[in-house]
């Protein structure tokens, strides 16, 4: 395997490593030294001084650029959000759509993009899920499911479920084509794939940071592409207007939101987390996503070796381009998430299997010694069957 960063280093950053196999990053990451501090001094502050707001809120602006520059984006276009959920849910208020428009979903795609969806259905918008049968969806899963009255193609660019990466720009592409908005859950991919909003052709983006950007959960990311005026905000508050008061009291016949992606903003935010984002950021842009990504597929092409070897099967994608950090072995999720756990190795259970994860902090002997978990196991219960 090529080392594409110093692991070891990296991994002086994670201390659960010197305590477990942590292979459960798509669940949530575990906290890095670099970023507690940056935490830690966020709060010092706050004992100190009771805050330097002015101060805080201009690094708040200094993260939303950081943001920007990750995913090919500008400053103007990125607002702050609680959570990928709300980011959706945001998207879904702010499409002008009306009674008989439809909005195409990937089937068995991440539940809280399908609801934030599904909501509208009381105002006769149609949802219509498409069956997934390739490998991964292109824009060729979606074009003939396309008529006059469609408006929106939404979906995860990775799958939590098993670790399909979709083909985004194809889809973005035919977006374009038919004046469609594309509107993508990026919680699995950003920070461990690289996203690229402009390449991809992305209406609006969401993402949370406890994952890839390995921030603690409350904290999320909404890309809204500059030039979709028409897209408007479901609340208003002071953070989001053109003009807002400066004596404090509303101004009744002056409503016009913010041209940029802060009118979806509502106000004070997540100050803590973001300056845990900014440090987050630092480290990942100096590993850089693309040796990240190397690093998780390398993970993921041993792992695959291994449990070919074992005879278990693979859930998700195999082919390199369509796979990403998450692994499902279709193994009982309940004893041997319970098994795994035993043996200090971190998974979680998943509807076809059990899922494995990696991050930046992973190794390959990790893989080589949890395979060997696994296959211990595996040969117990062939001893238990032939003795029955």
């Amino acid at each position: 395997m090529t080392e594409h960063f110093d692991v070891s280093a990296v991994r002086t950053e994670f201390p659960v490593t010197k305590r477990m196999f942590y292979l459960d990053s798509a669940h949530q990451t575990p906290l890095a030294g670099s970023i507690r501090s940056a935490l830690n001094d966020f709060y010092a502050e706050g004992h100190e001084s009771a805050g330097p707001k002015p101060v805080w809120l201009r690094r708040v602006e200094q993260t939303r650029a950081q943001v920007a520059t990750l995913i090919n984006a500008s400053p103007s276009e990125i607002a702050f959000t609680k959570n990928t959920s709300e980011g959706l849910n945001i998207a879904a208020n702010a499409v002008p759509l009306k009674a008989g428009d439809n909005v195409l979903l990937i089937e068995g795609d991440h539940p809280n993009n399908a609801y934030a969806w599904l909501n509208l259905k009381r105002k006769g918008v149609e949802v219509r899920f498409i069956p997934l049968t390739t490998e991964v969806a292109t824009a060729e899963t979606f074009a003939p499911h396309i008529d006059s009255r469609t408006r929106v193609i939404s979906l995860s660019h990775v799958t939590f479920h098993a670790g399909h990466r979709h083909d985004v720009a194809s889809i973005g592409r035919l977006c374009q084509q038919q004046g469609i908005y594309l509107i993508v859950d990026a919680m699995q991919s950003i920070g461990v794939i690289p996203v690229d909003v402009q390449r991809m052709g992305i209406s609006l983006l969401a993402a949370g940071c406890h994952k890839g950007l390995l921030v603690p959960q409350g904290l999320g990311i909404l890309y809204v592409k500059e030039g979709l005026d028409e897209l408007q905000p479901a609340y208003l508050a002071m953070a989001s207007m053109a003009k807002p008061p400066a004596d404090y009291i509303a101004q009744p016949d002056d409503l016009t939101p913010r041209k940029d992606a802060g009118r979806f903003e509502l106000g004070n935010m997540n100050l803590p987390n973001l300056h845990a984002l900014s440090a987050s950021i630092d480290l990942i842009s100096k590993l850089g996503v693309e040796n990240i990504e190397e690093h998780v597929l390398e993970l993921g092409d041993r792992l695959i070796e291994h449990v070919d070897a074992q005879a278990i099967r693979l859930v998700g994608p195999r082919t390199r381009g369509n796979r990403s950090h998450i692994y499902v072995l279709d193994l009982p999720a309940t004893e041997w998430t319970e098994y795994l756990a035993q043996n200090q190795v971190r998974v979680s259970p998943e509807r076809d299997g059990i899922r494995i994860s990696f991050a930046m902090f992973n190794t390959i002997d990790e893989v080589d010694q949890v395979a060997e978990i696994i296959r211990r196991r595996g040969a117990q219960t062939k001893e238990a069957r032939a003795v029955e």
